[in-house]
């Protein structure tokens, strides 16, 4: 196993609906919002964490693959390979192992020891893109928006419990970067066969928080014209 190439994909993620990801941040402030956007300590301006982007692409990974029957909702590791239907059923190992060379294994995981060697992809921290952010200057534009939520009393029909959500506000465009080590024969593939399609499957589904109520739809652009070909015709299933 040698480290023969590092491989990029960079490019713009645009907002194509309010993004939340949380800070974490459970103080309130008077007039503040119930849950505040995660932002750079240094500018305050919003930016997407690279672990969000990976954890997420790794999830949905896991769900196509047909794995989460045998994790009984844990990620994906090598206990998983152990499992007789997973090793009895050559798609499922194929799927495991290369989920687990591309994203690496559990941290939890002490006795991993499955030789894949490390893990293959790196996510960078996704902040604004300079024109769209000198675009928000000049226009005014505001890098976040608070939206009311509330519960529905279902036999009063009014409103209740409301909270405020911030977000960042949709056609916000965010700079990504992600490398891909190619370490031994077969990670070219993975990086098609796993990477890429993994993040078509996010583009498919949401970001950050609150996805079923719209929150998080966002739209990938590589800079590299034959991979964004590539990508917009790409079908997961």
């Amino acid at each position: 196993m040698r480290l023969t190439k590092i491989k990029r994909l960079e490019g713009t993620i645009t907002l194509k609906s309010g993004l939340h990801i949380g800070s974490g941040n459970m103080e309130m402030h008077i007039g503040g919002t119930d849950s505040p956007v995660i932002k750079h300590p240094h500018t305050l301006e919003p930016y997407i964490p690279g672990s969000s982007l990976k954890g997420k692409v790794r999830a949905l990974l896991e769900m196509e693959s047909g794995l989460m029957l045998h994790t009984k909702g844990d990620v994906v590791s090598s206990k998983t390979l152990e499992a007789k239907e997973v090793k009895a059923n050559t798609e499922l190992t194929d799927k495991c192992e290369g989920i687990l060379k591309v994203f690496g294994s559990s941290g939890a995981d002490r006795e991993d020891e499955t030789g894949f060697g490390p893990t293959r992809v790196s996510f960078a921290d996704c902040y604004l893109d300079d024109v769209w952010k000198n675009k928000a200057r000049d226009n005014r534009w505001l890098l976040t928006e608070e939206k009311s939520e509330n519960v529905i009393n279902r036999i009063k029909g009014t409103a209740e419990h409301p909270r405020f959500i911030e977000r960042v506000p949709e056609g916000t465009v965010f700079r990504f970067l992600v490398t891909f080590k190619v370490l031994q024969d077969g990670d070219e593939a993975l990086f098609d066969g796993v990477l890429l399609k993994g993040l078509k499957l996010l583009e498919m589904d949401a970001l950050g928080g609150s996805g079923s109520r719209g929150y998080g739809r966002i739209g990938f652009e590589f800079n590299d014209g034959e991979t964004n070909a590539r990508f917009k015709t790409l079908n997961p299933f």
